[in-house]
This record gives C-alpha cells, structure tokens and sequence, in this order.
C-alpha cells in the first residue's frame, strides 16, 4: 500500500471562504451561526441556521446567483449547477490553485474525483411542481442534472476534464467521509496517482428544516448556544451547507512535483451499527468498530492518537452514542486524546461534514492547533472522563482521528498524521 497525503484545500463554509479564514476563526473560536432571515416565520419552530456569506443562490434562475468577483463561472456551467455546485466549484478552484497542479496535472486517466452531496431539494421540488402545474416539457433541460444526488460529480468530472475514477457517495452525514476513505484506496493500491474529493451542501431551507419533523435541529433563538455539542443542554443541531474540496496525492507524485504536503492519509476504517434507521447504536457500538478498524489498518495505536475531531452533532442521543464509544476505545485517560467538536462552531454540514472536518485536521496538523470544542456550559455527566477541551490548544497533533456518522448506522473513522 502506498502513502497518499493531501497537497491542497479549497473552502465555503460558515466560517470562511478560504483556507485562511477558515483556520483563524478555528483557532479563535468564532462560530458562523445567525438566527436565519428565512426561518424568521411564525410557523416555523427552528429560527437558526449556519448560512454562507458573500454568496446569495435564492434565485430558481441561477443566471441570477451572486457570488465572490474572483470566480468567473460560465453561463453554461450555471445552467446545470445547484447552489452547492457553485460552492463545490469555487473551492475546486481553491484545491487546485492551493496544490499548484496545472490542467494537464488532473485532466488525465490517473486523476479521479469522488463528490457527496444529497442533490438539491431546492431546485428539485421547484421543477417537480413546475412540471406538474406547468407541463412536462417546461422542466428546465438540465434541471435533472442540475438537482438530484450526484449533480456535483455530474457538473466538476466534465467543467474539470477528470478522466479518471469518478462517482458520488450517499451514506448521509458519512458520505463525503466514506469518499475519502474510497479515494485513499485507489491511490494507496496504485489505481489512480491523484483524487479530488468534494462534500457540498446547498445549506438552505428546503435541506435543513426538513429535519425539524425529527426533532433533530435544535430550537434554541441564541446563536451562541443554539450548537453545544456534549453539553448537558443541547437539544438538537444546526444546519449548514457549503463545500470542501481535498486533492489526495501519491507519494510519487508529491515527489515528482515537489508538492508541498498538509498531512498523510494514513488509513480509515468503517463499520454499521446494524441497529436503527436514523437513531445511533445507544453504546456506539458501529463507532467504535470503524474506530478499532482505522487504528488497525492505518498500524496506529489509540495511545498514539492526540486529537479527535468527533462527529458530534449537537444532539442529545447521537453525542452519547460517540462518548461512550470514545470511552470504550480510549478509556478514562484524563489527558489524551483531546477532543472536540468543530460542529459547535460550523453547525452540521450533513454529507459535507467529513470532508470538511477532514480539511480543519489538515490544517490543524500543518498549523499546529488543536481548536477546542465551543459552547459547553455544563460537560454531560457521560463525557466525564473524556479529555473535551474547551479552548483551542497551541499544539500539532501528531496523529489525528477524524469521524463520522450516518443514517443507518454508517460510521467512518479517518487516520491522519503528521508527516
């Protein structure tokens, strides 16, 4: 198996729309969460979300999108994307220019594009009853394409020439995790020399509120305590959407290129619960197996672990869930690993997440922090004994854990090391 490494990161996200920004507000803490304009409505019991800024996808017509001046997407291009597709592009475009790769570097048969999103209900409900009221040939010519799970790796494989492995991952808040974990894969067993791995999110009403008829968003109208995960309080968790896009290189190629390097892939491993639809194993008994997998195929030790991003949503039972699984793999270790949180901070990116979380252990690795878990007030009895930091720490954390959880019981755990 050879070594893979991740050489570039492109963000949208609540927190930043560039690497930069988005390591600053991590390292200091500052969360993107509003009470957002949309769910300002008598009817609608969820009254925060974590939007992007400098972005504004509201319009059916998407010639109509704003977005930062520095992107020139064509209006042909336009035509197929969902909102997530231009966030998806933009950082693509970040990924690129940030690992220094030139056209004839990802447009080739050994550089492949693995994507997670959960298509655009947006745009797909509107060309449903646009069809329905309308007729069936007013549905827009790419508004297939433009909206159902996929469109990502639809809209980036073809603007982008990739000619290698491509397709879309859908296990729910642990597909852009198990994309990931995929794209490893075939560069470690010499498929492919390069992948480009995307999570993106439209992060908007029609794919957040959604989730309040689960009672899985949380309620609260303070965006500073609206996502605690791990406290006592939480009661559900925030949404976002965005995107993040990692390019993943061969040891060859980083090599060949003299490519700088943010951190090696070292391995993953994944599990299922086996247990509920939508309701975590209650001893995280799924976690805890993807967790043992990814320190045994990556040949790491649990004692070697310092920091876990955790999944941690933010809710009362899915935060539990992963305590105790931590708990079960580190045991009641007062000082390793430390743990946290960033969803505290971003709120929950669904099928984005892993992806985007991967990239804060990238740059946390590369940095040198480790960004502490925000808004716990009062530490749930059950995390007692779990080194959860509060404050971001000043440290580089050798060897990383980086997890995720899905609809299902799907659960991924990502090894990242500092090289």
């Amino acid at each position: 198996m050879g070594k893979v490494y991740i050489t570039g990161v492109g963000f949208i996200t609540s927190i930043g729309n560039h690497a930069a920004a988005v390591s600053e507000n991590l390292r200091e803490m500052r969360h993107g969460i509003v009470q957002y304009a949309p769910f300002q409505k008598p009817e609608v019991p969820v009254k925060v979300a974590a939007p992007i800024r400098d972005f504004n996808t509201e319009s059916l017509d998407a010639e109509d999108w704003l977005f930062p001046a520095r992107y020139n997407i064509r209006r042909e291009y336009l035509r197929g994307m969902a909102p997530h597709g231009v966030y998806a592009y933009c950082a693509m475009l970040q990924a690129v220019e940030d690992a220094k790769l030139t056209e004839a570097d990802y447009s080739n048969p050994l550089t492949g594009l693995y994507a997670a999103s959960a298509g655009s209900p947006f745009l797909l409900t509107n060309h449903v009853e646009k069809m329905r009221k309308q007729g069936v040939m007013r549905c827009p010519p790419l508004g297939v394409v433009a909206s159902i799970s996929g469109t990502v790796n639809f809209n980036l494989v073809s603007q982008f020439k990739i000619k290698g492995a491509s397709t879309g991952f859908s296990s729910a808040c642990a597909s852009s995790a198990h994309a990931l974990g995929f794209a490893y894969d075939e560069i470690a067993l010499g498929r492919q020399r390069r992948m480009f791995v995307v999570g993106a999110e439209d992060g908007n009403t029609e794919s957040i509120l959604p989730f309040a008829g689960m009672r899985a968003l949380s309620l609260q109208t303070d965006p500073s305590i609206a996502s605690r995960p791990f406290d006592t309080a939480r009661d559900g968790f925030v949404g976002t959407g965005g995107a993040t896009v990692l390019v993943l290189e061969s040891e060859e190629e980083v090599e060949r290129r003299g490519a700088k390097v943010y951190c090696e892939v070292a391995g993953w491993g994944q599990a299922s619960d086996g247990h509920n639809v939508a309701i975590s194993h209650p001893e995280g008994a799924g976690l805890r197996m993807a967790i043992e997998n990814a320190l045994k195929y990556s040949e790491t030790s649990a004692e070697s672990i310092d920091y876990v991003n955790a999944h941690a949503t933010s809710t009362p039972i899915g935060d539990l869930s992963e305590a105790r699984a931590l708990k079960a793999i580190f045991g009641d270790n007062p000082t390793r690993p430390a743990i946290s949180s960033t969803k505290a901070l971003t709120g929950h990116g669904l099928s984005l997440a892993g992806a985007m979380e991967a990239g804060f252990c990238a740059l946390a690795i590369k940095e040198g922090f480790m960004p502490g878990s925000a808004h716990i007030t009062k530490l749930d009895p059950e995390c007692e004994g779990l080194n959860i930091i509060r404050a971001t720490l000043p440290n580089r954390p050798n060897a990383v854990l980086s997890n995720s959880s899905g609809f299902g019981g799907a659960n991924v755990c990502l090894v990242l090391k500092s090289t």
